[in-house]
């Protein structure tokens, strides 16, 4: 399985494991039950290495929040253009 150290990211980067959290308003306790994976897993990942495939699930649900939220305004404004329909 491929790592990826603290040395290979920038470390003015947020650690993806917080910044999941944060974007989600969840704890990192509710992040290991998405994931499926034990806290203290998730706690080990959000000190430090994660695994590759962990890393591209965890931008898939930054992905998804954003575009949920896209989706969101842009039918609030189709509303406002449709005169509130």
């Amino acid at each position: 399985m491929s790592i990826i150290s603290k040395e290979r990211i920038n470390m003015s980067d947020e650690n993806i494991v917080k910044k999941v959290c944060r974007e989600l308003e969840i704890t990192q306790r509710e992040l290991a039950e998405r994931l499926g994976v034990p806290p203290t897993t998730l706690s080990g990942w959000a000190g430090g290495d994660i695994p590759k495939m962990t890393e591209l699930a965890l931008n898939l649900m930054l992905e998804n929040k954003s575009l949920k939220d896209k989706f969101s305004a842009s039918k609030e404004a189709q509303k406002i253009l449709n005169g509130g329909i």
